[in-house]
């Protein structure tokens, strides 16, 4: 599989599963709750919007060389950490439901989602400037954990956990790509687990949540009340779907249908086989990714390409699970088709970075990791 025919391929599922979120923000957007004087079909122009702009961004991110990029990274850096601390600051910062998750400077957005890609590249340029010491403890491990956890740490302490999840996987997929040493990511896991539990148990909402995953009919009224209708809708669905617009459980029963929980109503008006299809989108997506990435011959944007495809893979692997009930609730969106601007424009604005390392770093015929190479003839 050639790099040009796995860019194709993924922009193919890109733009299927992004038209297929405008077409169900337009089916559930119109039950959602609206504010005062604002029109149902805005959630259809506003997504549609946030559309175009998100395509006209990747457009001109694939035509720009990635590696200019590379010379800002700790700018970038900068910029993003001090955006992620704003969320926590009166005027700038916005509160909502507990959560501090957006920043409005004339503009509403999540810096956490800013957060991802800057990352991603910050990563992918440490352990391509220091990729022989990959394998070692501080410059493999440690101090590229820290440059990496202290934005995570900021977006956790947002009560933003499925962004924190999401991304610290991809974090760890990236570092055991670029060479760190297994044992070590592991254990980095279990300390994450532990802090995850005990933010758990010390909190009474994340608590009930627990609960409600367990026994989601006891906590049909409450907590556990959006898997359990969601878990409803994918019955009432069936194999092939009530119908477009059909579906009757986002009339006020699923909260958050047209974002968090918008899976479920695909489920219930497409049925088994649409909401089989979306999973095989993002698969191919991400082996078409990961495809690429073996491809690239020059280690950084080897690495960028993992990272990114790791960013969407991750919260859609997520969201669809936290759906069907087989994780917490976690308030994630599904890339692409959850309704909200700040995510995907920076979701799409990563297709044009893939783009871009497609069009500007050379390409190999046979595919291997580089890096790992390097570590074998150091041991020897």
């Amino acid at each position: 599989m050639s790099s040009r025919l796995c860019i194709i391929t993924i922009w193919f599922c890109f733009i299927t599963l992004l038209v297929l979120g405008i077409v169900m923000v337009a089916s559930t957007g119109l039950c959602a709750a609206t504010g005062p004087g604002e029109s149902p079909e805005a959630f259809i122009y506003k997504q549609a919007g946030f559309a175009v702009l998100g395509v006209a961004i990747a457009l001109g991110l694939s035509w720009v060389d990635y590696h200019i990029w590379r010379r800002w990274v700790w700018w970038i850096l900068g910029i993003c950490v001090i955006l992620l601390a704003m969320c926590f600051m009166p005027i700038v910062g916005v509160n909502l439901n507990g959560e501090h998750r957006w920043v409005d400077l004339g503009v509403r957005f999540q810096p956490s989602e800013l957060a991802k890609i800057t990352l991603v590249m910050v990563l992918a340029h440490w352990f391509t400037t220091h990729r022989e010491m990959a394998g070692t403890f501080w410059k493999g491990y440690a101090l590229p954990g820290i440059l990496f956890g202290g934005p995570l740490m900021l977006i956790l302490f947002e009560k933003d956990m499925g962004t924190s999840a999401a991304l610290a996987m991809t974090g760890f997929c990236l570092m055991y790509a670029a060479g760190t040493r297994w044992w070590l990511l592991v254990l980095s896991i279990l300390i994450g687990a532990l802090m995850l539990y005990w933010m758990t148990i010390s909190n009474d909402n994340r608590l009930e949540r627990i609960y409600a995953w367990e026994d989601p009919r006891t906590y049909s009224q409450g907590a556990g009340a959006q898997q359990w209708i969601s878990m409803l809708a994918f019955a009432r669905g069936g194999l092939t779907g009530t119908g477009l617009g059909d579906g009757i459980e986002k009339y006020g029963k699923l909260p958050f249908a047209h974002t968090d929980f918008i899976f479920a109503e695909i489920g219930e008006e497409w049925g088994l086989i649409g909401s089989v299809s979306v999973v095989l989108l993002f698969t191919t997506l991400t082996i078409s990714g990961l495809i690429l990435a073996l491809q690239t011959q020059e280690t950084y944007g080897r690495l960028m390409v993992t990272g990114l495809v790791c960013t969407i893979f991750w919260p859609a692997a997520l969201n669809m699970m936290v759906v069907t009930s087989m994780l917490p609730n976690t308030g994630l969106p599904l890339p692409f088709i959850s309704y909200g601007g700040t995510n995907l424009v920076m979701t799409i604005a990563s297709i044009g970075l893939l783009t871009s390392i497609q069009r500007h770093t050379p390409i190999i015929r046979q595919n291997y990791w580089p890096q790992r190479r390097i570590l074998e003839n150091q041991k020897l």
